[in-house]
């Protein structure tokens, strides 16, 4: 049975705190076998006969949106997209490995246009810097997220789509466990 990884947006944020207990009978109470959550932070990993990611996203829309009373994007990766976008390099090494730097990665629904991208990429400035590939943007913060003239709801508004963002490190972390 194929496994996939759910990052849920407006988990834990703003207001809508689910507990992970919670969060997983939700996923078990719509068929989905092999729940696990990873961090806080709305990351689930679970097993479905599935195989159509974009009808699976609306299934867990739907069923969250019913249980929860608000709107949860889902955006679902298999193990080996999450290889692939861990692999990906999309900065120096150099630059990643400076004291300081952080790099996030937004989950995106759909690839975007190229205007997007070129939006996207138009609001690298000295503390920020983005690269897009596939349905994911890289997102290289030289300053603490708090500090940066760019947020999450600008880059959302920018490529006019839904995004989740997650810290590298736990793509990476969810990557190796389940790859």
């Amino acid at each position: 049975m194929p496994k996939y990884v759910a990052f849920l947006r407006a988990i834990n944020v703003g207001g809508h705190t689910v507990k992970m207990d919670y969060l997983r009978s939700l996923f078990e109470g719509i068929g989905f076998a092999s729940v696990e959550t990873f961090i806080a932070s709305g990351n689930v990993i679970f097993d479905s006969k599935a195989k159509n990611t974009k009808t699976l996203e609306q299934k867990i829309e739907r069923h969250l949106l019913a249980e929860l009373g608000y709107a949860v994007t889902t955006f679902i990766r298999a193990p080996s997209e999450l290889t692939e976008i861990v692999d990906h390099d999309p900065f120096s090494k150099a630059e990643l490995n400076a004291s300081g730097p952080a790099l996030y990665v937004g989950f995106l629904t759909d690839k975007p246009s190229n205007e997007a991208k070129q939006k996207v990429l138009s609001l690298s400035v000295a503390t920020d810097d983005f690269a897009v590939q596939g349905r994911e943007v890289y997102w290289l913060c030289r300053a603490k997220l708090s500090e940066s003239a760019v947020s999450g709801a600008l880059l959302e508004k920018t490529l006019g789509t839904p995004a989740t963002f997650r810290n590298i490190n736990t793509v990476r972390r969810i990557a190796a466990k389940y790859s």
